[in-house]
């Protein structure tokens, strides 16, 4: 069985856990770490978890709202941490104590029960990755930092029957919203953050290939609203998925992948 949690969700931190279970075996991988230590361990306890029980940490890019207290956390409990050998650069070579394992696009990675495919997409960091993950029987995708779907993204996903969904902003909202014009074109742009609209199209891209259930994740507290993100998404999908969205403090319930 293949299940989710958001823990957090934003420009205040990005967090996943994804569990895989086989009989009374359990995998867990934490996707990306944008939390300090403290607040991570207190989302973990919420989730009914303890930092101890994570078998590795996969970082996606190094931006601060991912990384948050990946290093920490890793050399405390003594937790693989997987990402691509851009981000270690972009992050200025840490040292892991031999923690560190490199990804790369399109190379799986056995954890457990758990297998993970991670891919390259356009976002405006050094090698950015995100990921599908299957136990076998569910696929589950992770998609929340790009500034437009490639065919070779889209590629990656079909198949997958959930979607952690990137519906970062609003256009309008982003418009007429506070950030300076710089701020502005660098979210909006190709290398940048998903629209609403353009989140729901890849949704919509998709459905043929089995997709039946989306959550919509890394919504700007300042560019978006959460019924702007779930309007968009059943526009283009109807009723033929089910729809969720992601809090930003808070994340999400426990999902069945």
């Amino acid at each position: 069985m293949l299940r989710f949690k958001s823990l957090g969700s934003g420009s205040s931190g990005n967090a996943t856990i994804v569990q895989a279970r086989s009989g009374t075996t359990l995998t867990h991988l934490l996707i990306d770490c944008g939390l300090g230590i403290r607040q991570l361990g207190k989302r973990l306890g919420q989730a009914g978890m303890l930092a101890e029980q994570i078998d590795a940490i996969f970082i996606t890019h190094e931006h601060a709202d991912h990384i948050g207290c990946a290093r920490s956390l890793a050399l405390r409990e003594r937790i693989p941490v997987w990402m691509s050998e851009g981000t270690w650069l972009g992050l200025g070579q840490p040292d892991f104590d031999g923690l560190l394992r490199i990804a790369a696009d399109g190379v799986d990675i056995e954890l457990g029960d758990l297998r993970v495919r991670p891919f390259t997409v356009p976002h405006d960091t050094r090698e950015p990755l995100q990921l599908s993950c299957t136990d076998g029987a569910a696929q589950l995708g992770v998609l929340t930092d790009l500034g437009h779907a490639t065919p070779h993204v889209l590629a990656q996903l079909a198949g997958c029957s959930t979607m952690l969904l990137e519906c970062n902003h609003d256009p309008d909202l982003l418009q007429a919203g506070p950030y300076p014009f710089f701020l502005k074109k660098r979210v909006g742009g190709d290398w940048g953050h998903l629209a609403n609209g353009d989140a729901a199209a890849i949704a919509q891209a998709l459905l043929a290939h089995g997709l039946r259930q989306v959550v919509a994740a890394h919504l700007s507290e300042q560019n978006n609203r959460p019924e702007l993100a779930r309007a968009a998404l059943e526009s283009a999908l109807g009723t033929a998925v089910e729809i969720h969205v992601a809090d930003g403090p808070s994340g999400s319930g426990w999902l069945s992948a």
